[in-house]
């Protein structure tokens, strides 16, 4: 853990937070991704504005830190991603994601972020599996292959 920054994930976490609450008393909705995309599709004309600002809003925040981050805060260059993971390994981990939210009702963010907000049974076993799994897959990965 040698670029940790508890700085940078205090500020990070306070973001998703405030977003998230903000998301619910404004509008009433969870700020799950999967869902806010899932149901991007099938048009309901008085939610599609909403969800298309607020993934707009995420691929733009996402962008922002990626260019002006660390020349703000040199903490924020936490994590450097590199081009040398091969295109089929990353189709297959996106589809592997895709499935898992689809089995859980949700994402990290829907189940980790707001559903244990809300004390949901059903959110703390998704965020415990995701835990869980994550753990798994990072030893072996990085471990045992």
């Amino acid at each position: 853990m040698e670029n940790f920054s508890p700085i940078s994930a205090l500020i990070g976490g306070a973001l998703i937070g405030l977003s998230a609450g903000l998301l619910w008393i404004i509008n009433g909705r969870i700020a799950g991704i999967a869902g806010i995309l899932g149901n991007v599709v099938p048009v309901r004309e008085n939610e599609v504005g909403w969800r298309l600002v607020f993934l707009a809003a995420l691929a733009i925040g996402a962008g922002l830190a990626w260019h002006l981050g660390p020349a703000i805060a040199p903490s924020l260059a936490i994590v450097t991603p590199t081009q040398s993971t091969p295109l089929g390994l990353l189709v297959i981990a996106g589809l592997l994601v895709g499935i898992g939210t689809r089995l859980s009702n949700g994402c990290t963010s829907g189940h980790g972020v707001c559903g244990l907000a809300r004390l949901s049974p059903r959110s703390l076993a998704a965020v415990l599996t995701f835990m869980l799994l994550g753990v798994v897959t990072v030893t072996v990965v990085r471990h045992l292959i």
